[in-house]
């Protein structure tokens, strides 16, 4: 749908806004909100991410502006670096973007991307929130990415292919309406 470097990175950064806070809203609240919410005195989890002094990053307590801020910005440098440009082209590999319709290129777009950045956001986030407090194991670190990959995978997917995406090319559509209709012509 974007058609030259500018638009690229606007729908990238469209798209890192919408995703990483669901998936910082996903971590702290699904798979991690029994853990907040069980610091003494918490009603919430918010209220026990506060308690608690923050979220753990780099085996320090920090603030959850942070935690988004530090994903916002790793996402964004991967999308751009690698998951735009990389899951256009796999994509390019199974499909003819010029016959095939658009609706499965662009699906196959998002399954691409899905499959190259959720793997390695999530070895980031292995990485970010490691407990390096118990000390380093390389085989922990494998772990703790196997695990967050098993966790987000198939959020990752399902939010990116039937909410995030569509919800993202629609406002594209909004923000470029003009460049799109001058194209038809």
């Amino acid at each position: 749908m974007p058609r030259n470097q500018f638009q690229r990175m606007i729908f990238a950064l469209l798209t890192v806004i919408v995703t990483v806070h669901s998936y910082v809203f996903y971590s702290l609240y699904v798979v991690n909100g029994n853990y907040f919410s069980s610091i003494e005195g918490a009603t919430s989890v918010i209220d026990g991410i506060n308690l608690n002094g923050g979220v753990m990053m780099f085996g320090r307590l920090f603030p959850i502006w942070t935690v988004v801020l530090l994903e916002f910005a790793l996402a964004y440098i991967l999308e751009c670096l690698m998951g735009s440009p990389c899951s256009f082209k796999l994509a390019c590999k199974v499909f003819d973007p010029k016959t095939t319709h658009p609706v499965l290129f662009e699906t196959a777009i998002i399954c691409a991307t899905v499959g190259l950045m959720c793997p390695a956001m999530s070895f980031l986030a292995a990485i970010i929130y490691y407990p390096y407090y118990a000390g380093f194991n390389m085989i922990t670190l494998l772990a703790n990415w196997l695990k967050l990959v098993c966790y987000n995978l198939p959020f990752a997917f399902f939010t990116q292919l039937f909410f995030i995406q569509p919800f993202i090319r629609t406002v594209f559509k909004l923000i470029f309406a003009n460049d799109i209709k001058n194209r038809s012509k």
